[in-house]
This record gives structure tokens, C-alpha cells and sequence, in this order.
């Protein structure tokens, strides 16, 4: 028998070959891999809220961890400092408590109250009049339209089940802040352990190259996380001043829904300069206009002036992906997710900047 007689198959399919041939056992095989995959995904799904935790105090950690290590050259040892950092945020919160969130709750009710008696005084007002006869009939159809769905009976069990839903939400709220507040505690003290076992897996050439890259992830995680709190804080202050400079209704809760809105990288001022400019519409055209003109000036300083001052150590970021980001985030994780796509996505560009494209240049 000569080679070119030889007709045994290819190596590259011996294996699948030699499984045909065993067809139950390789069928059994299969079915358990599918069970194992299926059991898999099963308990991550009801795992989901606990690594849901747990990724938020990672983050958490990272982005105090510069502050730590701010406080470590100045002479504070590093437990003082996690200790020093954690009292400062307790202190935050509590003046969020009985500072901000007693009037916030209360003009949510005087704007509940209010609601009612705004809408039915908009055919009267001087705006209305000055509009087209088409312009006052739409303007009508869709009040009426609205006034019905506020009065129909599911409407009413719906804003009743929300309000049941709030209220779970606020305890289950308080107790997930727990959690988070003790992973991020444990996480923050163990950080750099953590990341000398993280180096010490890598090859002894690989680790000055594994360690700078990790470091400056996390430099640029907690620096976006950070930055983003920072410039939402200035955002929130800032039309609450507007607000109270106008005399537009409702100054603390626009300010709290602007600090949630404008978490929203690179695009959150803007939605919340048409929301906010809408709402102020309803009050008055002229405040309207003068609210509008101005939060449109700040957000010029803050895009100019502002952001590249507090984000100075952050990657930079195509709008694209920002924006592709934020919709992917909000879609799985809500606001948390919007605010976790940032870093997340800078994380992913350094990577493929430092790493991915070195290796491909050198392919000729």
C-alpha cells in the first residue's frame, strides 16, 4: 500500500470521528453540560442583587482609595485614613438626611397638591392666549386626555401600587446600604493585599507591566467615579441657586433630580436643561427663558471650564461610547448602571490602547 493509498481521515477531525462513534455516551455528555450551564445561569440569577452588591463596593473602594492613599502621604496610617474617609461620608449622609430630604419630601407633596389646580389654571393664563387657536385646542385635547388617565381606577392602583413599591423599596434601600457599606469597608482596607495577589499571579516579566496597567485602571475608575459625583454636586447646587435666584418653584427637589440626572455622562446636563426649562414653563415663560438661558451658560463653563479641571486624570472617551454606554448601564442596572459605565468603559480602552493594539503593530 502505497502513501497515496492512505485514506484515514485528518487529524483535526480524529476527535470528532472517535465521539460518532460513541453516540449515547457523547449525547450524555452533552445533556449534562447543558444541565450544569443551565443550573449555572439559574443561581446566578438568584444570586443577582448579592454580586450586584458586591461590584458596587469595588467600585466604591477604588474610587475612595485615592483619597486613602491621599491621606497615607500625609503621615495617617492607612486605617485612620478608611476611618477618617468613612466619618466624612457618614457625615454627608446624615446632613443629606436632615437637611435635603425633609424639604425634598415636602415639595413632592406640595406639588402633588399643586398639580391639579396648575393645570386647570393653564387655559387662563396670559401664555395660553397668546397662542394660536390650533395651538390652544391640542393644548386642551391633551389636558383633557391626561386629566382622564389621572382619574381612571388603574391609574389610581397603579400610583397606589407605587406607592407600596416606594416604600419597599426605601427599607430594602436601607438595608442593601448596609451590605454595600460593609463590602466597601472590607474591600477598601484589603486593596492592596488584593492587588499584590492579583500581581503575583501573573509571570514574574509580566508583573512591572501588570501592575502599572492595574494601577492606573484603578486611578482612572476612581478618578470618573469621583469626578462624576463632583460635577453632579455642582450641577444640583447650581439650580438650586438658580431656582432661588428666579423664584422658581421647587428648588431643593429640582436640585436632586439634577444631581440624578446629571450622573449621566456627557449628555445628563442637557436632558435635564429641556426637562428643567419645561417644568419652569409652567410657572412662567420669562423665568422659563432666564432659567434656561443660564443653565444653558453653565453647562458651557462646565463643559470648558469645569470638567476638564475635576476629570484631568480621567481617559478620554469618545461621546459615542459614552452615550452607548449610559443605554447599556441605565438597561441593565439603572442609574447605578449609568454611573458604572463610565470607568467601566475607560477601563476596557485602556486595555485595548495599552495591550490589544501593541500586539497587533507588531504583527508585519
Amino acid at each position: 500500500m502505497t502513501p497515496d493509498d492512505d485514506v484515514s481521515p485528518p487529524r483535526r477531525f480524529s476527535g470528532v470521528l472517535a465521539a460518532l462513534d460513541k453516540p449515547l455516551a457523547t449525547g450524555f455528555l452533552a445533556t449534562i453540560g447543558v444541565l450544569g450551564a443551565l443550573l449555572l445561569g439559574s443561581a446566578l440569577g438568584v444570586i443577582s442583587t448579592i454580586l450586584v452588591y458586591i461590584v458596587l463596593a469595588i467600585f466604591l473602594a477604588v474610587a475612595l482609595d485615592p483619597i486613602v492613599r491621599l491621606l497615607e502621604r500625609r503621615g495617617v496610617r492607612r486605617s485612620a485614613g478608611i476611618a477618617i474617609v468613612f466619618c466624612g461620608f457618614a457625615l454627608l449622609m446624615a446632613a443629606f438626611l436632615i437637611f435635603v430630604l425633609p424639604p425634598v419630601i415636602a415639595q413632592i407633596i406640595e406639588l402633588v397638591e399643586v398639580l391639579p389646580s396648575a393645570i386647570a389654571a393653564i387655559p387662563d393664563s396670559d401664555w395660553f392666549a397668546r397662542l394660536s387657536p390650533d395651538a390652544q385646542t391640542a393644548i386642551l385635547a391633551g389636558l383633557a386626555q391626561f386629566s382622564d388617565w389621572i382619574a381612571s381606577p388603574s391609574t389610581l392602583a397603579l400610583v397606589g401600587g407605587g406607592v407600596l413599591a416606594v416604600g419597599a423599596g426605601i427599607v430594602g434601600g436601607i438595608s442593601a446600604g448596609f451590605i454595600v457599606v460593609a463590602l466597601t469597608l472590607y474591600f477598601l482596607a484589603s486593596l492592596a493585599a488584593t492587588k499584590r495577589a492579583m500581581y503575583a499571579l501573573a509571570p514574574a516579566r509580566s508583573r512591572p507591566r501588570v501592575e502599572d496597567l492595574t494601577e492606573r485602571i484603578t486611578t482612572s475608575v476612581g478618578s470618573s467615579l469621583i469626578g462624576s459625583v463632583i460635577l453632579s454636586s455642582i450641577n444640583a447646587g447650581v439650580v438650586f441657586a438658580l431656582h432661588l435666584l428666579i423664584g422658581l418653584p421647587f428648588p431643593a427637589l429640582m436640585a436632586v433630580i439634577a444631581f440624578v440626572i446629571t450622573l449621566i455622562p456627557l449628555f445628563g446636563s442637557v436632558i435635564f436643561w429641556v426637562f428643567a426649562t419645561a417644568v419652569a414653563f409652567f410657572s412662567s415663560p420669562a423665568q422659563a427663558l432666564i432659567f434656561g438661558i443660564a443653565y444653558l451658560v453653565y453647562i458651557q463653563l462646565e463643559s470648558y471650564v469645569v470638567s476638564p479641571r475635576v476629570m484631568n486624570r480621567a481617559i478620554s472617551i469618545p461621546p459615542a461610547l459614552v452615550l452607548i454606554g449610559a443605554l447599556v448601564g441605565g438597561t441593565l442596572m439603572g442609574i447605578l448602571g449609568v454611573l458604572l459605565a463610565l470607568p467601566v468603559i475607560a477601563s476596557i480602552l485602556l486595555v485595548i490602547r495599552e495591550i490589544v493594539i501593541p500586539r497587533q503593530d507588531q504583527k508585519i
